[in-house]
């Protein structure tokens, strides 16, 4: 039977990789929802494609070591995971975080796989980084760091092989160098990585793809619901780009985004984020968000997570990390008034959260699908370097808001063709994974 099937690959991966928590989270969650498909489709069962289908490709570990400003030598642990090829080039950021292990990059590069494949663009998954810590350093050696980090990742990536982006703690000062080195190694190619600052043949919208992305699937859902984001009150957490510029654009669409936050502690500004200050604070100065309250006093700073403020919003937008809303945080967004939670991170929903939502009529919308901007505007990114063209802010604006159109309706009608309406974490799911189980079976599970 499916059901047995499902939960004897469940309990193999569970065994083999019992302290990859992350990893084990991402995977549960997955299977949890993909048996409908698979008794429709039982060609894959026949074939062990769920097996096959949750072990990497390939996953290279190296180590990196550089020197500090004063000489003495450091090192890191750098890793890539290449996950899964069979709808194109491995595709999937790079992140720089002292939390960086095994477990959470496979777990970002197995998310990364239907991530893309609901892009409908032609990028497999992957993901890759170092367990560095970026904060505190300066500009020089974080050079030194993306050096030697890219020495060793030169070997192992390419425009047709795989294509790296940013990530948590990699912006476009690091890209920038880590482009650099590899120039030095493996000659031009511009190709081979993406989120590059503009002038050597970034993309506009880039920075801004992952916010708006997230933002347009919210918008296309309030649509298909007779509603729209005027008026509303959202809950944004972090403070990066993602949150950065989901707040820009929900600004934009008549909403009032309430809310930001860092590792540190939480802003609430009744009368809506100060963009602009904002803005300087994280992306001039780098500064924590304490420096917002000096600035803005009417504005309320708390030390802690943003989810356990008791802050009534219609819309909740987590764009910080992974499992920062747990089971009692979302029973308390549900009580507040909170009808649609799309995720702007990775997976910052845990299972049980992310259950309760759905459970509860809440508009779950998983980071698979809403937070698609980022790679879809990567891979529109490869597209120009191939075409040696650059495209205007309105076309990549506008193709990234078309491809979150089709994740969405994507989401939604599969999620009504398996009698789950409204579970996009079922419809994201088994879309993803019919465009990737296809090929893999076409091309000979290869």
């Amino acid at each position: 039977m499916t059901v047995d099937y499902v939960q004897a690959i469940k309990e193999q991966l569970h065994e083999k990789d019992s302290n990859q928590t992350e990893f084990l989270q991402a995977v549960d969650e997955f299977l949890a929802t993909v048996t409908p498909f698979l008794e429709k489709h039982p060609e894959y069962e026949e074939n062990n494609l769920l097996a096959i289908l949750t072990e990497p490709e390939r996953l290279i570990q190296f180590r990196v070591p550089w020197q500090d400003d004063q000489g003495k030598w450091q090192v890191n642990r750098g890793y890539r995971i290449q996950f899964n090829s069979a709808l194109g080039p491995y595709k999937g950021g790079l992140r720089f975080h002292p939390s960086v292990n095994l477990s959470i990059l496979k777990f970002l590069a197995f998310e990364q796989i239907f991530k893309n494949a609901l892009t409908g663009l032609p990028i497999g998954g992957g993901k890759g980084g170092a367990d560095f810590d970026p904060k505190g350093k300066s500009d020089g050696e974080i050079m030194r760091f993306c050096q030697s980090f890219m020495t060793e990742l030169s070997k192992h990536i390419g425009p047709n092989l795989d294509v790296p982006a940013g990530d948590i703690g990699v912006g476009g000062r690091e890209i920038g160098y880590l482009f650099g080195q590899y120039k030095r190694l493996c000659q031009y190619d511009a190709g081979v990585l993406t989120g590059k600052p503009l002038s050597f043949w970034g993309s506009l919208i880039r920075t801004e793809a992952t916010g708006y992305g997230v933002v347009y699937f919210v918008n296309h859902l309030l649509a298909y619901n007779k509603d729209s984001f005027e008026g509303k009150r959202v809950l944004v957490s972090g403070s990066g780009n993602v949150a950065i510029y989901a707040i820009e654009k929900l600004q934009q669409l008549g909403a009032t985004p309430i809310s930001c936050s860092d590792s540190n502690g939480t802003i609430i500004d009744e009368a809506g984020i100060d963009l602009d200050l904002l803005k300087e604070i994280k992306e001039v100065k780098r500064e924590r968000l304490t420096a917002y309250k000096e600035a803005r006093p009417e504005a309320i700073y708390v030390e802690g997570s943003l989810w356990d403020q008791d802050v009534a919003a219609e819309i909740a937008l987590p764009c910080a990390t992974q499992n920062e809303i747990n089971l009692e945080q979302a029973k308390q967004l549900v009580k507040n008034g909170v009808k649609v939670v799309a995720e702007g991170a990775n997976m910052p929903a845990t299972l049980e959260a992310a259950e309760y939502f759905i459970d509860n009529q809440v508009h779950y919308c998983p980071g698979k699908a809403a937070n698609a901007g980022g790679v879809a505007v990567s891979a529109l990114e490869m597209s120009q370097n191939s075409q040696r063209l650059t495209w205007s802010k309105e076309e990549v604006d506008q193709r990234l808001e078309d491809i979150m159109k089709n994740i969405y309706e994507t989401c939604r009608d599969t999620a009504k063709e398996y009698d789950a309406e409204n579970n996009y974490m079922l419809g994201a799911n088994i879309a993803g994974f019919a465009n990737v189980a296809q090929a893999m079976l076409q091309q000979g599970l290869v």
